[in-house]
């Protein structure tokens, strides 16, 4: 079964169209990325899902019902700017949340240690919310979305506050909520997580879908048309001349090849120029690359 359905989603605001005849299959307990430039039609999209506004065309469903009042408590929503009571205390503000979706004060406040102490905050659960750093509030966002323990768990820009030592441990609890059939949708600007963790995307540009799929198919489809290069020195590296495309990492260069380019031509150009190679392999290009060059070709 399929935990999210949209057939031909429309939404328009004063007669701009936000999202046109939007169709997405998410498949239960996996993870699936949602992507776009700013203004591309996601927060709207995300919105109609949560039922905040109503689209004018189509339908959306969740795990084969219809949106309704009913529907909204099997979803978990984590949103890009937080929506916590600052002057309430920590413990407080997750037990009512969590008595929102639907469960019993006791059971909330056993869920709430739990969760606190898992996310290694439960030093702060008798502080008010706006004593915490950027980074624990996240934490306790975090925890108000999962609290009630939904099949469906929405998180927009979920990383945000968040060092990489918590990014990791936030990542892990992700990967353990999806294993244990928990059906995610990520809403994201970092590539590297999307590629990293997700089953499937989407990517939408002023309100359309122009790529959506399985990801590692859509990734095979460009075939392995990058090269990435590891070198040492301080030298610049120049590729421009064998790529239609360079992006720079300090001493690690990645580069597209123009049509035609051979990359044997590459490595004996840098051996001939006693370039000091650590590395030098044939990728597919990052999903990074991916998306400019779809957003790039669908506003031309």
């Amino acid at each position: 079964m399929e935990a999210v359905t949209f057939e031909g989603v429309t939404k328009s605001y004063d007669g701009l169209t936000a999202v046109s005849g939007l169709n997405l299959q998410i498949r239960q307990g996996s993870f699936f990325g949602l992507l776009g430039p700013n203004g591309a039609g996601k927060t709207t999209t995300l919105r109609m899902l949560l039922r905040i506004i109503v689209p004018d065309l189509g339908k959306i469903q969740i795990l084969g019902q219809p949106l309704a009042a009913a529907t909204q408590d099997r979803i978990g929503y984590l949103p890009e700017e937080r929506g916590l009571y600052p002057k309430m205390q920590v413990r407080q503000v997750l037990v009512y949340l969590g008595a929102l979706k639907g469960l019993t004060e006791a059971e909330a406040d056993r869920r709430s240690s739990m969760w606190l102490e898992r996310m290694e905050i439960a030093d702060w659960s008798e502080r008010k919310v706006n004593e915490l750093s950027k980074g624990m509030q996240q934490k306790v966002q975090f925890i108000a979305a999962v609290i009630h323990e939904p099949p469906l768990l929405v998180l927009d820009e979920p990383f945000t506050g968040f060092d990489p030592v918590n990014t990791a441990a936030v990542k892990d609890i992700m990967v353990d909520l999806r294993d244990r059939g928990t059906t995610i949708i990520l809403s994201t600007h970092r590539m590297e997580q999307v590629e990293m963790m997700c089953d499937s995307i989407c990517l939408i540009n002023r309100g359309r879908q122009v790529l959506d799929g399985d990801l590692r198919e859509i990734k095979r489809a460009y075939g392995k048309n990058t090269v990435r290069v590891e070198y040492a020195g301080r030298d610049m590296l120049d590729l421009s001349c064998f790529a239609s495309s360079v992006n720079r990492f300090g001493n690690v260069v990645e580069a597209k090849l123009r049509p035609g380019v051979d990359p044997q031509q590459i490595l004996k150009a840098l051996v001939a120029r006693n370039v000091p190679i650590a590395r030098f392999e044939l990728i597919e290009p990052p999903l990074a690359d991916i998306f400019v060059e779809k957003v790039t070709t669908a506003n031309a």
